[in-house]
This record gives structure tokens, C-alpha cells and sequence, in this order.
């Protein structure tokens, strides 16, 4: 087994300065701040913090085999008490860690290895910590071994001297997007859990770029790239250890940073849009119009009557009155779960999902 070295030592910044990578690195960037822009011209962040980071946790869930469909975790997210489904339950834990750890980067501007402990404890619902075992082998499809992760006697130094590389700028002076993708690949290969290690370094990414002032807020998710070029992601990761393809393996970083952001652009824009209309025709049509209530419909694709309540400060009563007229007027459809209602925003969730995946609305 080779030794894992701190990426400072093994790499120097001007072997990503060829012509192919700096032109890849023009083109994602640019991407990207556009992406940060249009953030901004958003009222409440948050909006796209719950609705597109659900999403993300889809999707990063999705490439480690734990498969749920949009209406299993809309359900969680408004009944989490009657679902059954493990899967659904996984995915809203990865939300719940990506908040933590963005609340802790933003508060403190640094991404720590302490901040990496507490997203992994969101994930996974434990405390573990760092692997106190060896990590499991990687193997071929013909079943023989082509990496083992560190000792874990190592773990704790290595983590700290990834720590040191994502925080310290002199340490390594490149592009940031250049950094995370060598910051992603040192963590998958260091493997410093028990569990966790794929979408906890998923996470890191996104933190990294917000911890870089690169965004604003964590809204760049990669996982639904990764899950279309699967094969090529664990290829080229292998091909690091292996051929020490540094340039490849960054390009195709790159490539993700930049599709990823086109895509984040136009659902941004098309859920901004969306909620315009809505907004103006709620307004015109509904007394009971506020902002408090736009900003409800559009933070919970599947709402209920006790977030209205605690959104807008009204009685059961009133909160019911607000979504049965929404609902008459077009805006919402109506649901039960057992003897629960819920009401849907359909077009938001057509642009979250894009595609046709509810079941049909019977009244």
C-alpha cells in the first residue's frame, strides 16, 4: 500500500497551468459567478437552500445505491413521523448536514476537520468519529484489490493536513476549483469514516466553494453530474492512484463545476419565474396575501396547515381557510397521508424533479 501524501507535497500548482485546464477554468468560473449572481437576485436564499439542497441530497444518495423518489421525501419532509421508507429518511439526514455544516463555515469561515466530524454525524446519526478500523478494500470487477485506504492510525494526522491545504491559501496558490478537486480526491482516498465518506465529501465540495466566496450560499450540487458519468468519476479517481493522471481527473472536476452550474442557473431561473407569477396572481386574487405565505409555498413543495400557522402566526383555523382557497384557486393541490392533509405546489415540483413522477390528483 502507498503512503497517502499531503497534497502539498506530492503536487505543485503549476502542473494545472497547462492551456487545456486554464481554458476549463475560465469557462467553469465564469459559470459559476454567474450562478452566484443569480443567487443573489433571489429575496429568501433559503428557499433554494431547502428546495434544491433536497435535491442534492437525492442525488448524492443516489450514486451510493440509496434510491427514493421526490414524492417519498416531499412526504418525509412534511411527515416524517408516518414514513417508512429508510431511504427517504437517509436523504433528509444529508440535508440536515448540509445545513449544519454550512451554518458552521459560514459562522467561522474555515472548513475543519471538526466541521467534517459533525457532517458526518448528520449523515450517519452516530458519533463515531474518525475509523478506528481499516477502511475497506476497493476491488475491480474481476475482484482483485486496487486500493486499501490508510491505517487508522493515520487518519487523525492526514485529516489535519487536509485541513491545513483547505485553508490555508499560501499553502498551495491555485485556482480554488483546481483545489477542490484535489481536496475531494485526498478525502475519498483517505476514507477517514466508518460510513459516509461519499456524500460527506460531496458536501465538502460545496462548502469549499462557499468557504472560497465563490457562493454565497450552498447551492452548486454535483452528485446529479457524478450519477450520469458514474463510471467515468470512479475511473478517473483510480487512474490518480494509479497513473498519477492529476490533469484528467481535474478536468473533469471542471466539467462538473461548469454543467452543474448551467443546469443550477436555468432551475433557479425557472423557479424564480415561477414564483413571480404566483406571487402577483396571490396578491391580486387573495386578501390574505404576504410574503410570509409566498415564501412557505415555495420552501416546502409539499406544505401543511401547521407550517402556515407557524410561518404566518394565524389560528388552525385560519391556516386551513388560506390553503382550501389556494387550493380552490388553482395554486395547490390537496392530498391526504393517512388522515393528514398536505397541499402540493405541482409546478414547483415539476422543475425540482423534471419529470412526471406524482401520482395523478383525484379529489
Amino acid at each position: 500500500m502507498k503512503t497517502l501524501i499531503p497534497l502539498e507535497r506530492r503536487l505543485s500548482p503549476e502542473r494545472f497551468e497547462t492551456p487545456a485546464i486554464l481554458k476549463k477554468l475560465n469557462t467553469a468560473s465564469r459559470q459559476l459567478a454567474e450562478l452566484k449572481g443569480i443567487v443573489a437576485s433571489i429575496p429568501n436564499q433559503a428557499i433554494l437552500i431547502d428546495t434544491l439542497g433536497l435535491q442534492e441530497a437525492k442525488d448524492s444518495s443516489e450514486i451510493e445505491n440509496i434510491i427514493t423518489t421526490h414524492n417519498d421525501l416531499f412526504q418525509q419532509a412534511v411527515f416524517p413521523q408516518f414514513s417508512g421508507n429508510p431511504a427517504a429518511k437517509e436523504v433528509a439526514c444529508y440535508r440536515e448536514a448540509l445545513w449544519a455544516g454550512f451554518q458552521r463555515v459560514s459562522d467561522s469561515k474555515l472548513l475543519t476537520s471538526k466541521h467534517i466530524l459533525t457532517i458526518q454525524a448528520e449523515l450517519e446519526k452516530n458519533h463515531a468519529g474518525f475509523r478506528k478500523l481499516p477502511g475497506t478494500e476497493l476491488r475491480n470487477n474481476a475482484g482483485a484489490t486496487i486500493y486499501i485506504p490508510p491505517t487508522p492510525e493515520v487518519v487523525p494526522q492526514l485529516m489535519t493536513d487536509l485541513e491545513r491545504f483547505i485553508n490555508d491559501d499560501q499553502l498551495f496558490v491555485a485556482d480554488p476549483l483546481v483545489k477542490m478537486a484535489l481536496i475531494h480526491h485526498q478525502f475519498e482516498s483517505i476514507h477517514p469514516f466508518y460510513d459516509g465518506n461519499g456524500r460527506c465529501g460531496r458536501i465538502i465540495n460545496v462548502l469549499y466553494l462557499v468557504q472560497q466566496d465563490l457562493l454565497n450560499i450552498p447551492v452548486l450540487y454535483l452528485s446529479r453530474f457524478i450519477v450520469q458519468h458514474k463510471g467515468e468519476y470512479y475511473r478517473l479517481l483510480q487512474d490518480v492512484r494509479d497513473a498519477d493522471s492529476w490533469e484528467n481527473w481535474v478536468m473533469y472536476m471542471m466539467d462538473a463545476v461548469e454543467q452543474t452550474a448551467l443546469e443550477t442557473v436555468a432551475s433557479i431561473q425557472a423557479i424564480k419565474n415561477l414564483l413571480f407569477r404566483v406571487k402577483h396572481a396571490i396578491r391580486k386574487k387573495y386578501r390574505f396575501y404576504s410574503q410570509d405565505l409566498i415564501n412557505n409555498l415555495f420552501r416546502h413543495p409539499y406544505t401543511r396547515i401547521e407550517f402556515i400557522m407557524q410561518d404566518m402566526g394565524v389560528s388552525r383555523l385560519t391556516a386551513t381557510n388560506y390553503l382550501n382557497q389556494l387550493t380552490a384557486g388553482g395554486f395547490l393541490q390537496k392530498r391526504k397521508l393517512g388522515r393528514n392533509n398536505y397541499y402540493i405546489n405541482m409546478p414547483l415540483c415539476r422543475i425540482l424533479a423534471d419529470n412526471d413522477e406524482w401520482p395523478a390528483y383525484n379529489e
